[in-house]
């Protein structure tokens, strides 16, 4: 039942987003990104803007914020309940996914690091073995460092 829940936020939340973006100012993105060919590129494609952070909307930060505090106080303190941090974590980024205003490339850029986090998340509460979650969270902590390189 948690996986058909889970899918089914995923899949809101994807669908949210595209009916919120303005699709010709997505193209004139797309135009105006052609032209600007410097950009970083990190193992999930995320680039950065022109060498700067991505701007993330205020509303969206208090979540990212708490996740991070929640996964890394959980490691701080061996943590050994991984599904009920699972399950943390997960409420704040369906909170974080509610919240979404973002638009053009920004939201395209967030997207690339959210997409994954939320598979981390979702393999986090479907684990079992603790050994495995353990690898689990610190992926999960990586995943807020990688956030940090590229959003602000």
């Amino acid at each position: 039942m948690k996986k058909i829940l889970l899918f089914g936020w995923m899949s809101f939340f994807l669908w949210g987003c595209q009916q919120q973006c303005d699709h010709s100012s997505t193209h004139q993105h797309s135009e105006e990104h052609t032209e600007h060919h410097h950009h970083q590129e990190s193992t999930n494609g995320i680039v950065l803007q022109n060498g700067a952070k991505w701007q993330v909307n205020n509303e969206m930060k208090p979540f990212v914020l708490k996740g991070e505090k929640a996964v890394n106080l959980y490691v701080q303190e061996n943590g050994k309940n991984f599904n009920s941090l699972a399950i943390e974590v997960g409420e704040l980024n369906n909170q974080l996914i509610k919240s979404c205003t973002m638009d053009g490339q920004s939201h395209d850029e967030l997207h690339k690091w959210l997409e994954p986090h939320l598979e981390l998340v979702k393999n986090l509460e479907e684990e079992k073995d603790s050994i495995k979650a353990s690898e689990i969270v610190l992926q999960l902590q990586n995943s807020y460092q990688q956030y940090h390189q590229y959003f602000e």
